[in-house]
């Protein structure tokens, strides 16, 4: 699944599952831009991606910002001539019970979450329809397909991005740019490491693999999708969860 020659973006990768994406992907042969908000921390994503032999460049963005996605694409495009593969990872969550969810908490994380991508795919959108190829991947969750108590913004936000990622399939197939999302299940990541032991014990009996997903699981996942192999997949929702959700 080479993707020499091929230029891609990750929001998000400055740590966790994005930075596990963008390496991925370096190691399969793409030059990644690595955008986050604090872009001091994408210093170990960028060593890795120029370890793997391939460029790198990191970038400021907040995804929930128009000026700063467009300002932050038209410079890969300035300085690298095309953009091939956007990985809409950014995320973010603000946990609590809908009659105790502040406003601004539900706000942010659909500005983050969906907007965010919603920014992301239109500022790509214009280089990849004239170059009539592209792949679009966004992260989406489990949580997006069946709720999860205390998270109604977060699974608001992932459902409406499965509902996108569908939409914006159907209008750009015809040039030839693919649009799918993954949606992880429960991964071992610094958010789920601060959980008590019996949640996570709770966590592991509804899950048929009988342990927590990796970083590198749902990397690998993006990586098939960015790929020639994946040439015939559009509107589609790869489900990475260890078999917690059957869809």
């Amino acid at each position: 699944m080479t993707l020499e020659g091929k230029v891609a973006v990750v929001t998000g990768a400055a740590q966790g599952i994005g930075q596990t994406i963008a390496t991925c992907l370096a190691r399969d042969g793409a030059d990644v831009a690595v955008m986050d908000l604090d872009v001091e921390r994408c210093k170990d994503t960028v060593a890795a991606i120029e370890g793997a032999g391939r460029k790198a460049m990191s970038l400021q963005v907040n995804v929930a910002e128009w000026d700063s996605v467009k300002a932050s694409m038209d410079q890969v495009l300035k300085e690298w001539g095309h953009i091939d593969i956007l990985v809409n990872n950014a995320g973010i969550t603000r946990d609590g019970l809908l009659m105790r969810m502040k406003e601004e908490d539900w706000n942010l994380v659909l500005q983050v979450n969906l907007t965010g991508t919603f920014h992301c795919t239109k500022a790509c959108l214009s280089s990849m329809s004239k170059q009539r190829s592209g792949r679009i991947i966004n992260i989406a969750s489990i949580v997006g397909t069946i709720g999860n108590v205390g998270q109604a913004n977060y699974a608001a936000s992932k459902a409406a991005v499965i509902g996108f990622t569908k939409t914006v399939a159907r209008e750009y197939a015809s040039r030839t740019v693919t649009v799918n999302a993954v949606a992880p299940g429960f991964i071992d990541t610094a958010m789920t490491q601060g959980l008590s032991q019996d949640v996570k014990e709770a966590l592991l009996k509804q899950i048929p693999l009988q342990r927590l997903g990796q970083p590198t699981d749902v990397a690998e996942a993006v990586c098939f999708l960015a790929s020639e192999a994946a040439g015939y997949m559009t509107g589609q929702v790869l489900h990475v969860n260890g078999g917690m959700h059957m869809a």
